[in-house]
């Protein structure tokens, strides 16, 4: 786990406005810290649009799973390099 500097409770926010906050909130992180998230559902668009901004610097951590309320710490860790998060096979080079 990953040290958390800061919790948001997404149901405070306007929803128009709740993934451009935690992705500027995500994006201020440096490796090895975390934000913690609340929200009254699961957040799968969320998880998959910050996989698709940062792939392989995602860590996600279900820390209560509803069923009304679910807590979610989002870390930011070093990303792999090479492709995808298996790494590279180097057929390419690591390109």
């Amino acid at each position: 786990m990953s040290t958390i500097v800061a919790e948001i409770d997404v149901r405070t926010i306007a929803p128009y406005e709740r993934h451009a906050q935690i992705f500027g909130r995500f994006d201020a992180l440096a490796p090895g810290e975390a934000i913690g998230i609340v929200n009254d559902h699961k957040p799968v668009p969320l998880h998959m649009q910050l996989e698709g901004r940062s792939p392989g610097a995602v860590s996600w951590t279900y820390l209560q799973a509803g069923p009304d309320l679910w807590r979610v710490e989002i870390g930011k860790q070093e990303a792999k390099k090479g492709h995808g998060n298996g790494g590279c096979c180097g057929s390419c080079g690591g390109h």
